[in-house]
């Protein structure tokens, strides 16, 4: 064999053999950690109802309905609707939304790496799909993020940073969580530090020895 036609074989092992699974891999954690990250804030905001973001984050036993008014402190005849614990209304909202936005974030990340030719194992795409889902789930709900904040001393950051609102009738008040305040830009944060994550086990499972079909 010539040192031409070796050299050439080299080029071509290198290419096709030993090169190309770093470059596989970087080329699609860099699609999923964009589904991930971008889609993140619509699904969020977008698709998130209003009444979902409000009572996510609902605790306590004491009964309220199911937009989250407390009974006893409804100005309208409210009778036979369904009625249960803050807790509980808490918890079915934070599921509510990290099922839709692990529908979309998951079915978007698969799609795009679809129309680039590439087929993600569904035991991949599960991976990446439940870390994203529980973790938001625990993050939303409330109690483990002020947890976090409180040991990374970003506490002070959170109480600081809140919005001011307006009531319907006019009047002035604070709110710590919701749309510019600090609460939700470490949220945000936190979610896309996750996504990351996420995406390099996906990565990880669907293209080690034997992952990718």
């Amino acid at each position: 064999m010539s040192t031409a036609t070796t050299r050439i074989t080299l080029q071509s092992l290198a290419l096709t053999g030993t090169m190309s699974r770093p470059i596989e891999r970087l080329a699609l954690f860099g699609s999923l950690l964009a589904a991930f990250g971008e889609i993140h804030p619509f699904c969020d905001h977008w698709a998130q109802p209003s009444v979902t973001a409000y009572c996510k984050r609902l605790y306590g036993d004491h009964r309220v309905y199911r937009d989250g008014v407390v009974v006893g402190e409804e100005t309208n005849d409210r009778s036979g609707e369904q009625t249960m614990t803050a807790s509980a209304r808490g918890r079915r909202a934070v599921a509510f939304h990290v099922v839709t936005y692990t529908a979309i974030q998951t079915g978007a990340s698969v799609a795009l790496t679809r129309a680039f030719g590439y087929r993600v194992p569904a035991a991949a795409v599960l991976a990446g799909a439940a870390i994203n889902g529980a973790t938001h789930a625990a993050i939303d709900r409330g109690a483990l993020f002020l947890r976090l904040a409180d040991r990374t001393r970003q506490r002070g950051y959170v109480d600081h940073c809140q919005a001011v609102r307006l009531d319907k009738d006019g009047n002035v008040h604070s709110e710590i969580n919701g749309p510019g305040t600090a609460w939700i830009e470490l949220d945000a944060a936190l979610h896309r530090f996750v996504g990351v994550g996420a995406a390099a086990v996906t990565v990880w499972l669907a293209t080690r020895r034997g992952g990718r079909k």
